[in-house]
């Protein structure tokens, strides 16, 4: 049991030392705001005030904290440990910099609430965080600040043990476009059909109809090597399905055609399963489209979903999350970016959504994701021996720390063709790598 005091014990300051302690360091922690009380007891404590009082471990509050506003602070680097961090602490403090508000300040996205530059996709870009200017995208550092803390006590309370956290792993297939050709109907493949011919496609035309006549695989149907690749690993595995109504991002076989149906409850019948909310659902006003497209999911599998990530990982703080509170979903895994790897949130562990808007914490779990595929390929344009020695050192961060390390894979980025030659190699290396870290824990 740790002990916190402060002067005011505000919804900020809870939601982030639970978070820290009971999340991460996996220890109780309470609160008080009587400094006779916090003096006078033998608990490991932190002094989490504006005054130190005796030789506890003591922590200068930045004025986050104790705020009730969303105005933007100042981030001014912070050495330590020849790293840079942010919200200055005091020379009497144990650190010289606050890991409780620089740690809710990542965790709450606080910087995208405050932001109106985006991508084309309308998502905060990674570059304009505050983590990717100070080199630290790549380390799990809200972990490694929990961890830091654990140590201080440690060592300022001989006895004291926290449990050692062990690496989970979880691998996630996004199906946007269950096949390429196949089951489109008979408007979309005559006119992709013509479109070949007229733009003189004469080898995507002659594909077609040799996987339309059966004669060769759909480029996309990559399920029983899949299937092949997770074998006994079923429990580390989620699929995501997009249900969307056919747009121009959101291209996906109609949830109605009775193929697609047949590969859901196959899948279902593996593995855990969720909703992948369409392009559509996330622009302005289309607040019951989410709602739809999961009961569309529940009618297929008979049961009920509970989790989601957003198609093209578009996020917008709080009106995201708050939309799929309303639809039923318990937790998400879009917390990430498309641009680059590593920490978007600065933690690779599930925590609850604290929405800044109400100031109040949410039940719906964040599972933050640190790779997809379509990054190395598409923006950093690197080979797949680059992406492999990439992910592999976020992996060991993440293993570090005892955190969850979960990438992001779709069904035709596995198929070993076109512009995903070499990727299989990089799907099976760092899957066979997870599942085998994650079993020995």
């Amino acid at each position: 049991m740790i002990l916190l005091y402060s002067k005011e014990i505000t919804p900020r300051i809870k939601y982030i030392s639970r978070l820290l302690f009971s999340q991460v360091l996996q220890t109780e922690i309470s609160f008080t705001t009587s400094s006779a009380n916090f003096r006078n007891s033998q608990l490991p404590k932190i002094n989490y005030s504006l005054e130190k009082f005796d030789d506890e471990i003591y922590i200068k509050p930045h004025w986050l904290m104790h705020g009730k506003t969303l105005e933007m602070p100042t981030t001014e680097a912070v050495w330590y440990e020849n790293e840079k961090y942010f919200f200055k602490s005091s020379s009497n403090s144990v650190l010289p910099f606050d890991p409780l508000a620089a740690s809710f300040f990542l965790v709450t996205r606080f910087e995208e609430y405050n932001s109106e530059t985006v991508d084309k996709f309308n998502r905060y870009k990674a570059e304009n965080s505050i983590l990717a200017k100070f080199d630290l995208l790549k380390k799990p550092v809200v972990n490694i600040w929990a961890n830091l803390l654990a140590k201080k006590i440690a060592e300022k309370y001989n006895g004291v043990q926290f449990t050692k956290q062990s690496f989970k792993f979880i691998s996630t297939i996004d199906i946007d476009n269950a096949w390429a050709y196949k089951h489109k109907g008979f408007f979309r493949t005559s006119g992709a059909l013509l479109k070949s011919v007229t733009k003189g496609n004469f080898t995507e035309f002659k594909s077609r109809v040799n996987v339309l006549t059966n004669n060769e695989p759909d480029p996309y149907d990559s399920y029983k090597y899949i299937t092949q690749e997770f074998k006994g690993n079923e429990d580390k595995v989620l699929f995501f399905f997009l249900l969307g109504d056919y747009g121009h991002f959101d291209k996906n076989v109609s949830y109605k055609n009775r193929h697609l149906i047949e590969l859901i409850q196959n899948i279902k019948k593996r593995y855990n399963i969720g909703i992948h909310p369409s392009f559509a659902s996330s622009k302005k006003g289309e607040t019951e489209k989410v709602r739809i497209e999961k009961e569309r999911l529940e009618e297929i599998c008979g049961g009920e979903i509970t989790k989601s990530r957003q198609h093209f990982l578009r996020l917008n703080f709080p009106t995201t999350y708050l939309q799929l509170i309303d639809a039923g979903i318990a937790e998400d895994y879009s917390m990430g970016y498309a641009s680059q790897p590593g920490f978007r949130a600065g933690i690779c562990t599930p925590y609850y959504f604290y929405d800044l808007e109400n100031e109040v914490e949410t039940n719906l779990l964040i599972v933050p994701f640190q790779v997809m595929d379509g990054t190395f390929l598409n923006y950093l344009k690197i080979s797949p021996k680059e992406a492999i020695q990439q992910i592999e050192e976020i992996m060991i961060e993440v293993k570090k720390v005892g955190g969850t390390f979960v990438s992001i894979w779709h069904n035709e980025t596995v198929t070993d063709t076109g512009l995903w030659k070499g990727y299989r190699q990089v799907f099976e290396k760092i899957n066979r790598l997870g599942f085998k870290w994650a079993n020995e824990e």
